[in-house]
């Protein structure tokens, strides 16, 4: 876990170097002003709370009261730090999936619980992004439309087709991989690959039990409606910062370039979508104001950029530490000593 606090210096080099190219001073962050500053960290302190409620909502429609429910909705805010700290925001599933299975839960349960809640998250998020990317489309800002698109579509697609294919047969490591694995680690791997194979069994076995039933459908159709309001207030964390500086956007736009800037953000090429994030959402701004590079490069967008970076990355980055140091590594720990 050490190793994953860098992630918080190493975020920080996308700032000096956008702050060094279009000379942004810490004077103009300051400008921004400390009420919008905290508008938008409290409204990222709500994203994290929503996205509590509904884990905690699908662990009791499925799997009964696991824990008390604060507890559950800690939890799921503190594996978003190991999410943010991870290129393509991966990596909290496997924390929430843990403390499940800490708690006596199947670990095929558990991933199946877990993987309804990162769907309906991703559904969500990539239908927004493909309708930013149809407005970029609008305003003739065709590179970062089809670059949403090029992002948001596939990963979208891949996570649903998976998630409804899984009730009509049964995944399992292809043959021609279980033989070159065997080969190189004979039995161990042996041992891994018959892990891996009961796991999705049992994930492809509880989408046959459930996934045709009115009790998924109403929890789908929940996690859904909790997932918009969670985005929508990332969404509103930036027009609040943005508004605050005189960037005048309404909410529309600025859920719309946020959603952007996710999609952009989850190429695996940078911790947490470090510089990914900030550029993507500058440069989708800046289309849509037909905004030339000069200009935008002499605007303050880029300080609004920052500070809002800030307020969501790094506030969200220690709210979900401390979540995740008080409540989910010691409920793992005194559960590994029962």
């Amino acid at each position: 876990m050490n190793w994953k606090l860098l992630a918080i210096p190493v975020s920080v080099i996308p700032f000096l170097i956008i702050a060094a190219t279009f000379n942004v001073s810490f004077e103009n962050l300051l400008a921004i002003g400390i009420l919008p500053f905290i508008g938008a960290s409290i409204a990222m302190a709500g994203k994290l709370f929503t996205q509590g409620l509904k884990f905690n909502y699908l662990v009791k429609k499925f799997l009964g009261p696991v824990d008390v429910n604060w507890r559950t909705i800690s939890v799921r805010i503190g594996s978003e730090f190991v999410t943010s700290t991870t290129p393509s925001f991966v990596g909290g599933e496997l924390v929430r999936i843990m403390w499940l299975g800490k708690k006596g839960v199947p670990i095929g349960k558990a991933s199946w619980v877990t993987i309804i809640e990162i769907v309906t998250e991703v559904l969500v998020s990539g239908v927004f992004a493909i309708v930013a990317a149809v407005i970029s489309f609008v305003y003739g800002a065709y590179a970062i439309g089809i670059t949403i698109l090029a992002i948001s579509i596939p990963i979208t697609g891949l996570w649903s087709t998976l998630f409804f294919l899984s009730s009509k047969r049964t995944f399992q490591i292809p043959g021609w991989a279980a033989r070159i694995a065997t080969r190189v680690g004979k039995e161990r791997s042996l041992k891994y690959i018959d892990k891996t194979n009961l796991w999705m069994k049992e994930i492809c076995d509880m989408s046959r039990q459930t996934l045709h039933t009115k009790e998924i459908k109403k929890a789908f159709t929940v996690s859904i409606i909790i997932s918009i309001f969670t985005w929508s207030l990332y969404g509103l964390s930036f027009m609040i910062i943005a508004n605050g500086a005189g960037y005048v956007i309404d909410f529309f736009h600025s859920l719309m370039a946020t959603m952007a800037s996710i999609a952009v953000g989850n190429l695996p090429i940078t911790i947490g979508g470090s510089g990914l994030t900030e550029f993507s959402i500058w440069a989708y701004l800046g289309h849509l104001n037909n905004l030339t590079f000069e200009a935008a490069k002499n605007s303050l967008q880029w300080n609004i950029v920052i500070g809002w970076r800030i307020a969501t990355y790094h506030v969200g980055l220690v709210i979900s530490w401390l979540f995740l140091m008080k409540v989910v590594y010691p409920s793992i720990k005194k559960a590994k000593t029962v």
